[in-house]
């Protein structure tokens, strides 16, 4: 999900909406995801997704913590650029952008096979690209999900899996539990229960992909909202995908589970119910899993859009039509897309499988951010602490089920691989310019003497875009930090950021005098950094919001290149209030 620009004055979301919007990506895994644990853990599959749900139950606590300390949007990669360096929020970043691409075209699939339930002579894989091409015209046309078709798209989902789980149980208790013990006497997948328990938990961990999308839009939520999204995504997912596991597998025998492994649930539906209500979920199944398309293409523009006003992507992402939609980001993810599904054959396990590992990797990084802000924002105000047993646990949790995932199928990881490392090597680039061009002007200069012509031109232009990467000033917000602290200021600028410029700002209350040991400081630092300009700024105000504001426009600087050090628990101003002022000591 994500994330339009922040409007501090726009409506926030209330309870019900914002659970709509993220609890439409989670709860649409409910509509396979218990076919994909029957498949591993047969008729154990309902104990492993009990598991996956406790796993879960430790993450809320997590999220919690994390995103309460700094409830700014953009999930993973927001925590680990305020906590460590660009160089990891990058490699977060591009995990959301692979689960982004495997939610859009593992959905759009999903879709695809329940609507074939419904006209049979549907071409899935080409109605799939159909289906991801009506939804990047609707984005680049401007338009994004809207709360009230999110609620209405919700509460219809949830009301229809309350009543195949009504209509199932009822079909039990009036035919019987034959086909349970039936399925209790054929032998145990994995050979063992424990296996068979290892396996299912891997695959199922697929269940609570979506769970990261509350971050994502955080700003937009009315204040306490967030804990509550959290709470009621883990309900949705702890109660439904256990609870029709345990009914599929009561009704049906494991051999017809596997042969209606993409629409197992309107199968459970057609049998227990009649066709009417196979209809009924086939319909629903189509609506949830589109929304979780159009969830992904709002989302991956939020976030590319941020990582190249951060200067990690290129900057031609930023150029928008007249609607105002950043076309070009929409039109490569929607090739992404694409060419994963042509690559997979639109077969369920390989896009599961990059799906998985992809998000289950944006989930280890969560969990190692908790680890970071506790080390090294203590002082940030939170609502909730996550115990270092909660976050070791969910972590060992997520990496158990990541090896699992790749040793049931090792050939998975090479597809995931074909599209995350290309995509690190295109931030790999982009966080190294200046190195690059620096070897591209002596690569000029050595050619000058063959190709004086082709030379100079290609040192002129080297040199101006080195120029223009430089030019760019960057802020950084201080009370009188001991020369220590000023140190790690310049070293991150120095490690992270394409800039010889960086103004030091600190402000003075009436009658204050003008710092003249930060000054002297300033002057070692600025000896020490010969690559760096430093200028101290000394004025009069209150440092917050407006100051700012006002800047940002004065300097032309935009929000996210100006950095203050972690605010202590007095601190008046939520983080997200600033703007995207990004914490850095």
């Amino acid at each position: 999900m994500a994330t339009a620009e922040h409007h501090p004055h726009a409506a926030k979301l209330n309870e019900l909406e914002a659970t709509a919007i993220c609890g439409n990506d989670i709860s649409s895994s409910c509509l396979y995801v218990s076919a994909l644990a029957i498949s591993y853990a047969g008729q154990y599959a309902w104990l492993a997704l009990l598991v996956v749900g406790a796993v879960l139950f430790l993450f809320r606590k997590i999220y919690g913590e994390v995103v309460g300390a700094l409830p700014l949007n953009g999930g993973a990669y927001n925590v680990l650029l305020n906590t460590t360096s660009k160089r990891n929020a990058a490699l977060a970043a591009c995990l959301t952008i692979l689960s982004y691409m495997a939610t859009a075209v593992l959905s759009a699939n999903e879709a695809m096979h329940y609507l074939h339930t419904l006209w049979h002579g549907l071409p899935i894989l080409w109605a799939t690209v159909g289906l991801l091409g009506l939804f990047l015209l609707l984005t680049i046309l401007g338009m994004s999900e809207s709360a009230i078709v999110a609620v209405v798209i919700f509460l219809v989902h949830l009301a229809s899996l309350t009543l195949l789980v009504g209509v199932a149980v009822w079909y039990l208790a009036t035919h019987g539990f034959h086909n349970l013990a039936l399925n209790f006497q054929v032998p145990v997948k994995g050979g063992s229960i424990l296996n068979a328990l290892f396996f299912g938990f891997s695959a199922a961990m697929l269940g609570i992909s979506g769970f990261e999308s509350s971050a994502n839009f955080v700003e937009e939520q009315a204040r306490g909202v967030f804990q509550k999204t959290l709470r009621n995504m883990w309900v949705v997912v702890t109660v439904f995908n256990p609870l029709i596991a345990f009914l599929a597998v009561a009704v049906l025998p494991l051999v017809e589970v596997g042969q209606h492994t993409e629409t197992l649930l309107s199968h459970l539906g057609t049998v227990t119910g009649g066709p009417w209500l196979g209809t009924a979920i086939s319909v629903n199944a189509v609506a949830v899993l589109s929304g979780a398309v159009l969830t992904s293409f709002v989302g991956v523009s939020g976030l590319m859009k941020r990582m190249t006003l951060d200067r990690i992507l290129p900057q031609f992402f930023l150029k928008e039509n007249k609607r105002g939609s950043n076309y070009l980001i929409l039109i490569v993810f929607f090739a992404l897309c694409v060419s994963v599904l042509f690559i997979t054959q639109g077969q369920l396990g390989p896009l599961a499988g990059v799906y998985t590992i992809s998000f289950l990797s944006v989930m280890a990084f969560f969990a190692l951010g908790n680890f970071l802000l506790k080390r090294k924002r203590p002082n940030l105000p939170r609502p909730v602490y996550a115990g270092i047993l909660t976050v070791s646990l969910a972590l060992l949790g997520v990496l158990v089920a990541l090896f699992g995932n790749v040793k049931i199928h090792p050939e998975y990881l090479i597809v995931f691989l074909q599209y995350f490392l290309p995509a690190m090597g295109v931030v790999a680039i982009m966080l190294n310019r200046i190195a690059i061009l620096n070897l591209l002007l002596s690569a000029a200069e050595s050619l000058a003497q063959h190709l004086p012509r082709a030379a100079r031109l290609a040192r002129l232009k080297v040199r101006k875009q080195l120029k223009d990467l430089a030019q760019q000033e960057f802020v950084f917000f201080t009370k009188g930090d001991n020369v220590s602290n000023l140190n790690k200021v310049m070293a991150y600028v120095v490690e992270n950021e394409f800039t010889n410029r960086l103004r030091i700002v600190t402000l003075l209350k009436e009658g204050e005098q003008y710092p003249e040991e930060l000054l002297n400081d300033i002057r070692v630092l600025d000896r020490a950094y010969e690559q760096i300009e430093v200028e101290l700024v000394t004025m009069q105000g209150h440092f917050g919001p407006d100051l700012i504001e006002e800047l940002s426009t004065k300097w032309n600087i935009p929000k996210n290149f100006m950095f203050i050090g972690s605010p202590g628990d007095r601190f008046p101003y939520q983080i997200s209030e600033l703007g995207g002022v990004r914490l850095i000591i």
